[in-house]
């Protein structure tokens, strides 16, 4: 299924949205609203109204990766973060920040992943999990752990069918407050949401039932 990308060129800076990944994080339209102007007649987004490296700065804050930029003032383009991390949300979704191919999709270093089960547009979060009345902590435990040789490069997303996401690559497994729970190579989380060693899969998805159809 193509993804939808809207895209809103200014004199030194692209902004791109892809509507079906932004989770309402707001990061956007609370840091410049000037940029980011919703419920608007006609365009929404004005590239021009902040400088480009500001842009940049708000558009990397988004969690999601729902929010891209290219840059044309020569800037720096969005490198890959040092440390590969996925962050638990509250209640919430996976926030992944890594060197990412989410299913075979490279397009962002960022993303916002189900963990609920609920999502209609699985594996990324839709915020279904607030209708579902998801309830998961964001601090689990922390774990015993070892230092990783690396800590960043590419790290592969792949959703098993009706199971868990796997994650292969170096890996930092962080609360939602960002202490570290653990650090991997190789993970299985749970998205089924039924999991009873959030964030990692118990096989709980068979016994519910659990399937990633939309």
């Amino acid at each position: 299924m193509a993804v939808e990308v809207e895209s809103y060129a200014g004199k030194d800076v692209t902004i791109s949205i892809v509507p079906d990944r932004c989770i309402h994080s707001r990061n956007c339209v609370l840091g410049r609203p000037d940029v980011w102007v919703p419920n608007a007649e006609g365009p929404w987004v004005h590239p021009d109204a902040a400088p480009a490296e500001t842009v940049a700065a708000i558009a990397e804050s988004c969690p999601s990766g729902a929010i891209q930029y290219e840059r044309h003032d020569g800037g720096p383009q969005e490198a890959a973060p040092l440390v590969n991390v996925v962050r638990i949300r509250e209640n919430g979704p996976y926030a992944f920040h890594a060197e990412l191919n989410v299913n075979g999709d490279t397009s962002s270093t960022r993303a916002t992943l189900c963990r609920c089960g609920a999502s209609r547009n699985k594996p990324y979060c839709d915020g279904s999990h607030h209708e579902a009345g998801f309830k998961a902590t964001g601090e689990p435990a922390t774990l015993e752990f070892e230092a990783l040789s690396l800590r960043n490069g590419a790290l592969t997303i792949t959703p098993l069918s009706n199971g868990p996401l796997r994650a292969s690559g170096a890996l930092e497994i962080c609360a939602g407050t960002g202490r570290t729970v653990t650090r991997v190579g190789n993970a299985f989380l749970c998205r089924c949401g039924g999991s009873s060693k959030k964030p990692f899969c118990d096989g709980t998805h068979q016994a519910i039932g659990f399937t990633d159809r939309q």
